[in-house]
């Protein structure tokens, strides 16, 4: 795979020693099964698959080679470059401005941006109307592109489905900047719908069976389907794709549900007429995070930490895995450590940051179960090692681990 040039300081003493032996070990990256880090007292249990992936690595380098080519240009990103704030932060430290919020909403007109300008698009994508804008205003669209090869791949996923008219199911957080470009690619191709959950898929499937109405469906799905969309007309016939960073099992269900849904309407023997039955469009670092994760299940600990921003969505999906077996905690760095009692920690449930006073147990051996999001630098998680050792008061040198 390719190496990117990325600043050092995001590489690690600790987690960069811990994934080469891990590498050597297994190259084939077959074994799911955890590294375990043991420093004196505290065993570190950490997942075989986190951080950095080759899309967030690609923007990266992208992003601080537009900075460093283009010294006396004013350099724009669209939205955040991904979803992690230390990252952001640094890019910002460096002269870098954000075009919009991560809702789409404008924070600099477009009507500032020249020519003379750098303007970077996101890991996430963006949308053709955006793409449009930039054209216009005379910038090079492609040469800081940062979009994801595996968002591209689900967006060709979709043309595909659009030139045998199928309407497209998209799996996703219709808010979210990369279901919003995927939704604006497709939509070109083919009459285009969004779904988060299962939830939402069950309403969809009520309408196609005629358990609801016309008016019960636009009511529900205002906002997340294509203009002109005709639900009589349109789901006759169907494809899923999704937002790469969602769970995998989720999507498959989601796949899964809606074909039954369509062998029930038109019948088992004419169900390839109705449904296409694409491979799951969820990228290759999403799946191995995501599988890694479960198998962290299978272990004990007494707490277990997920690292990362907390707009994250693949990071969010990995809380949501380890939260029903383990206390977790949800933290952007290792500054939402306060002490071994109390610590700041995100709920995915009410998306609100909490300060909660029981953290770490009171015990003489520890357990600990690690992980981050795709978007985490691994020099995050290896200061949320550290900051933890410092609190125990555990003397510790990253040369010792081997």
């Amino acid at each position: 795979m390719k190496k990117f040039d990325i600043p050092v300081y995001y590489r690690s003493p600790i987690i960069s020693r811990v994934k080469a032996r891990r590498k050597l070990e297994d190259p084939r990256k077959k074994d799911f099964s955890p590294s375990i880090l043991t420093i004196g007292p505290v065993e570190f249990i950490i997942s075989r698959h986190f951080g950095f992936c080759y899309g967030v690595e690609n923007a990266i380098e992208k992003s601080y080679a537009a900075i460093n080519e283009n010294p006396d240009k004013r350099i724009f990103l669209i939205s955040q470059m991904i979803h992690n704030p230390d990252v952001n932060a640094d890019l910002q430290s460096m002269g870098v401005k954000f075009i919009q919020d991560t809702d789409g909403s404008q924070l600099i007109p477009w009507s500032e941006i020249t020519s003379e300008d750098i303007v970077i698009i996101p890991a996430f994508g963006t949308t053709i109307e955006t793409e449009e804008i930039i054209r216009a205003k005379g910038l090079d669209v492609q040469k800081y592109n940062t979009t994801c090869p595996f968002v591209e791949k689900v967006w060709n996923r979709s043309a595909k489905l659009g030139e045998s008219k199928h309407t497209i199911i998209i799996h996703g957080k219709h808010k979210h900047e990369e279901t919003r470009a995927t939704f604006s690619h497709s939509e070109v191709n083919s009459p285009s719908l969004i779904v988060k959950n299962l939830s939402e898929a069950k309403l969809l499937a009520d309408y196609i069976l005629g358990k609801i109405t016309r008016f019960q469906f636009f009511d529900f799905f205002e906002g997340k389907i294509s203009d002109g969309f005709d639900p009589d007309l349109h789901l006759q016939k169907i494809g899923v794709v999704n937002q790469t960073t969602m769970l995998a099992s989720e999507t498959q269900e989601i796949a899964d549900f809606l074909k039954d849904t369509m062998s029930l309407k038109f019948g088992e023997n004419s169900l390839s007429s109705h449904f296409a039955d694409t491979r799951d469009t969820l990228c290759y670092a999403t799946n191995d995070n995501q599988s890694a994760t479960l198998e962290l299940l299978n272990n004990e600990a007494d707490v277990a930490i997920v690292v990362g921003g907390y707009n994250s969505s693949n990071t969010t999906h990995l809380v949501e895995l380890l939260e029903p077996k383990f206390k977790t905690f949800f933290i952007r760095n290792e500054n939402e450590i306060v002490s071994l009692n109390e610590v700041n920690a995100f709920n995915i449930h009410t998306n609100k940051a909490e300060t909660l006073t029981s953290f770490l147990p009171q015990k003489e051996n520890l357990k600990i179960i690690i992980t981050s999001g795709a978007s985490c630098p691994d020099s995050v998680v290896d200061r949320v090692i550290q900051k933890i050792l410092h609190e125990l008061k555990i003397p510790f040198n990253s040369d010792d681990v081997k």
